[in-house]
């Protein structure tokens, strides 16, 4: 099935709704047309296209629930899937944190869709394949990489007349660059929303430099040092702290925002007054989808301000036992910066590290959100504002709480990888390396 306009959507989610005996239903329909080309040893190696389109349905009997999904969308069908969930949810026992369906809401669209994405052909991804695989042959280095792009809908409703829909686009690039001889790594990687704005050939030429100025790493004694961050680099571990900002783990003593004798950090100040994160769907730069899992409409929210904790997310069932406003998930998450380039950042520094990528990242802590990684694709040493040389990479036991209480500097926020942040280069005294590591 091709993308499903608004009024296709809505048709067959209200014949799913008429169909049910349940005390209420809940019913979402998504798919879409992704395409993708992969390249290795500078030649495309495979290609493709998926189109896929999924109902999913959810009954409850009291407090008794049954989901089910289907990819097939005739009223045979649509009633069938609509009785294996209420079979379902009269087998199942009762949900002691069940929430009833949200009532009718009111959403704001956002900007989440781009034609130019949306009519991307395989010729077109050949293309962006060539101007990544070209200048490296032209150099003796050799490329990998993946492109991924899709145009993609979703509608959701429910038996107390809510119902909405929203069309999106996403193109994924990623590239990694070496030296024939495997010892020099450069990578880069850009999440776009719209194609146009991906230009392949510039972007390699960033990996094609740290690949070329990566080989003859030397050893450097792990210990702390001030390291700048490239935004990809910091990304990876802001990521992991943000999944910490649930107000029920943090009640239940298991967040780093939890309070000794209970409660939590609300309105405490936790990390350096510069820093300053917040969500918002139709921020332009990541615009998100308006509305959450749960059917709730997302809006502007604080998350730190001014390094105080300002907003926790309340669920459903929490906002409810705690007595608390409930809020809608957070789709994005924009961490405000500086003006300051990454290269404007290193020529400011006496004496440093800059990290192009962080990898492998796990939990060692959660109390603390203390992690663990390694460094990749390009680590070098700087001295007098200057990349002098590169180093081996390390692997760092670091909290990103920590680093957010260290920062010297902050350089201009942009849109990473996983296309659902902006993060801003930082440099950051005290980072902790704990050994090397043999990884290019």
């Amino acid at each position: 099935m091709s993308i499903l306009t608004e009024a296709q959507a809505k048709a067959i989610l209200d014949k799913v709704i008429a169909f049910s005996t349940a005390d209420e239903i809940s019913a979402q329909i998504g798919g879409g047309i992704s395409g993708n080309v992969r390249f290795a040893r500078n030649d495309i190696s495979t290609s493709g296209i998926v189109d896929s389109t999924s109902l999913g349905v959810q009954v409850a009997f009291g407090k008794r629930v049954g989901t089910a999904s289907i990819n097939q969308f005739d009223d045979a069908s649509l009633e069938r899937v609509v009785r294996r969930a209420e079979d379902l949810a009269r087998l199942a026992p009762e949900n002691p944190e069940f929430m009833p369906a949200v009532a009718k809401q009111t959403y704001t669209p956002t900007d989440t869709y781009s034609a130019a994405t949306a009519a991307l052909t395989a010729e077109a991804r050949a293309k962006i394949a060539e101007a990544s695989i070209l200048p490296c042959r032209e150099r003796g280095l050799i490329a990998a990489g993946f492109l991924e792009d899709g145009a993609s809908f979703f509608a959701h409703a429910n038996s107390n007349g809510n119902f909405g829909y929203q069309q999106s686009t996403v193109a994924d690039y990623t590239c990694t660059v070496r030296t024939e001889d495997g010892r020099g790594s450069g990578w880069v990687a850009s999440n776009v929303q719209d194609v146009s704005e991906l230009n392949a050939g510039d972007d390699v030429q960033i990996a094609m430099r740290k690949a070329a100025a990566s080989v003859e790493a030397q050893a450097l004694e792990p210990g702390k040092y001030t390291v700048i961050l490239e935004p990809a680099a910091a990304s990876g571990l802001i990521s992991f702290m943000m999944n910490f900002f649930s107000a029920r783990s943090a009640d239940e003593g298991r967040s780093f925002l939890s309070k000794q004798g209970g409660g939590n950090k609300l309105g405490e100040q936790i990390m350096d007054p510069r820093v300053m994160i917040y969500t918002d769907p139709a921020h332009p730069g990541v615009p998100a989808m308006p509305w959450d899992d749960d059917g709730l409409p997302r809006e502007k929210t604080m998350i730190i301000d001014a390094g105080k904790v300002a907003n926790l997310q309340y669920s459903r069932y929490w906002a409810n036992k705690q007595g608390k406003p409930e809020t809608a998930g957070w789709g994005n998450t924009i961490m405000e910066g500086g003006t300051k380039s990454t290269s404007e950042l290193i020529a400011g520094t006496d004496r440093g590290i800059l990290v192009t990528r962080t990898w492998y990242i796990r939990m060692v802590d959660p109390q603390a959100v203390l992690l663990t990684g390694l460094t990749r694709d390009g680590t070098f040493y700087i001295e007098n504002g200057q990349l002098k040389y590169p180093i081996k990479n390390f692997r760092f036991n670091e909290s990103p709480v920590i680093m957010l209480n260290n920062i010297e500097e902050l350089g201009r926020s942009v849109r990473v990888e996983d296309g659902s942040m902006m993060v801003p280069a930082m440099k950051l005294r005290d980072f902790t390396f704990t050994s090397l590591s043999d990884a290019v």
